[in-house]
């Protein structure tokens, strides 16, 4: 399945070399693809183009995607996002989806071609589920995650619900995932 031409595609990701990567393999797939680094130049992309598509990295250095699938949704609730991200958590591909995301792949374990068909919404295979629990280290970060997902990203207000330092929740915020 190829997009039509009209189709705008905008890639949010502060990782340059990734994002160009990823920006040629969308064109070579058939989409018009302009591209952000920061949050607010995505901002004035959603505001200047009529984006029908887009792939939205979670973590930047000024604020988070999920501004940016808002943004969108209240634009044209049609846009198909995903929201593409290398710090998964089970509250934040909630909160995503809530806010309008088709999809929430992690990187870089993504692929073009898996990209591609959550972005035209075609089925993939179903991912498997493990056979062993979380471990206690990554059952503590999804905690922490859900947190601060419902004190709306805001790490004051979540280092006090959680009874902790906000500088240790900002350290324990800007790691990824722990391993199941």
């Amino acid at each position: 399945m190829t997009p039509p031409l009209q189709n705008m595609l905008l890639i949010l990701d502060d990782d340059e070399i990734f994002l160009r990567r990823l920006e040629r393999s969308m064109q070579k797939k058939g989409f018009n693809t302009i591209c952000a680094s920061s949050i607010s130049e995505a901002k004035n992309l959603v505001i200047t183009h009529n984006i029908t598509h887009a792939l939205l990295d979670l973590r930047l250095e000024d604020g988070n995607g999920l501004d940016i699938v808002d943004a969108l949704h209240n634009k044209d609730d049609t846009t198909r996002m995903v929201v593409l991200t290398g710090y998964g958590a089970i509250a934040t591909a909630v909160a995503a989806v809530k806010m309008g995301a088709i999809e929430y792949l992690s990187k870089p374990s993504s692929d073009a071609q898996d990209i591609f068909n959550a972005l035209m919404g075609i089925e993939g295979d179903v991912p498997k589920l493990s056979d062993t629990p979380m471990s206690a280290d990554r059952v503590k970060w999804e905690h922490i995650q859900s947190v601060y997902e419902k004190c709306d990203r805001n790490v004051s207000k979540t280092a006090r619900q959680l009874n902790m330092h906000r500088r240790t929740l900002q350290r324990i915020l800007a790691k990824r995932a722990p391993n199941d």
